[in-house]
């Protein structure tokens, strides 16, 4: 295998990987990424891992969270 393929199967699997970091799960949840921290903060934000010294989200998770935490009924 040469270093060629290494970096195309690192390339695919950076495609298709279900984590995004902070600034990617913000986005995606449509909030600002200073929210976001605070609520990570706090212990009210979407379930994250850390992988080293970086703060990872999964995708399921940030679904998840969203669903839990939308609004119902008049003045939610």
């Amino acid at each position: 295998m040469d270093d060629n393929d290494d970096i195309t199967r690192a390339n695919r699997a950076k495609r298709g990987s279900p984590f995004l970091n902070t600034d990617q799960a913000a986005a995606y949840l449509k909030l600002s990424i200073r929210q976001l921290k605070r609520l990570r903060r706090a212990g009210k934000g979407p379930v994250f891992r850390r992988h080293s010294r970086y703060v990872q989200y999964h995708i399921d998770d940030l679904d998840a969270w969203s669903s839990e935490n939308s609004a119902r009924g008049i003045g939610a």
